[in-house]
């Protein structure tokens, strides 16, 4: 069994998203060291994007601060190799498909750049190398359709990092399709739109994750949109485990180099409330 299927061996898993280098790397170290001792069981690490087209304001504004901040890919996995020192939870990066096909092609020589889709392979191959001596276990790409994956797929299996599918409530007859294929767990977005805080979630979870249910036991986890305890605890009689970013990313922005006991007391909160 992979690390990341383990990570919901143990019960309802908690999996906090915090972009890397807000308010810089330093700081990211800290609060992943301090959310893995408050229980989470996964951690989604973002890579920031300047265009990152699934997110909302709160998170746009994160991946804007981060790389006004100077933060660079090769900061990052050297920050994940060493808090592999010491945090045995699973990573999984979170971050869009130019950041991952372009990591290599900068590189490359001018000539090998010059060869196209062959280039943007290699890029692919150097990220995801990187990637799993830095000592990460999974990749979401949010802006990768499902039946694009084969771009990263192959490479994923060679370095041994799990691609991992998303499926929206729109997708209802592709969700078992991408159910029977997907690795470590399966990303089930709560709400239409990008990622932010809501009051309220209206979609029908229960018969989304029915129809992972019926295709593959595959984990099932939720996202987007999920803030209080009390959304928590309710997704989770749904669902195998519960995805918070927007409501943790607010707290970083609020409180800065010093949001680390807020993050800490919020990720006991809400790892309490499914548990």
């Amino acid at each position: 069994m992979s690390k990341i299927r383990e990570a919901f061996e143990g019960g309802k898993a908690f999996i906090p998203f915090i972009t890397c280098g807000d308010p810089d790397l330093e700081t990211t170290k800290k609060l992943v060291l301090a959310m893995a001792q408050a229980g989470a069981d996964i951690i989604e690490l973002g890579i920031p994007f300047s265009d990152p087209t699934a997110e909302g304001p709160v998170i746009q504004e994160a991946n804007l601060r981060a790389l006004s901040g100077g933060v660079t890919t090769d900061k990052i996995f050297e920050m994940v190799k060493e808090l592999r020192e010491s945090v045995s939870i699973p990573f999984v990066f979170m971050t869009y498909a130019n950041v991952v096909f372009s990591y290599g092609n900068t590189r490359r020589s001018g000539s090998e750049e010059a060869g196209g889709d062959n280039a943007a392979i290699g890029g692919t191959e150097a990220f995801l190398q990187k990637a799993a001596e830095a000592g990460v276990n999974g990749l979401i790409l949010p802006d990768v359709p499902f039946e694009e994956k084969e771009d990263f797929a192959p490479a994923c299996k060679k370095y041994g990092i799990e691609l991992i599918s998303l499926v929206a409530p729109t997708s209802q007859e592709r969700i078992a399709t991408v159910a029977k294929e997907a690795e470590g767990f399966l990303y089930c977005v709560s709400s239409l739109g990008v990622t932010g805080v809501r009051s309220q979630i209206t979609t029908d979870i229960g018969a989304m994750v029915s129809l992972v249910r019926q295709a593959s036991d595959i984990p099932a986890a939720i996202g987007f949109g999920i803030s209080t305890p009390q959304q928590a605890k309710e997704m989770a009689r749904k669902a195998d485990g519960v995805i918070v970013g927007s409501a943790i990313v607010k707290l970083i922005a609020q409180h800065g180099r010093d949001c680390i006991p807020y993050v800490t007391e919020y990720v006991k909160q809400m790892k309490e409330a499914i548990s």
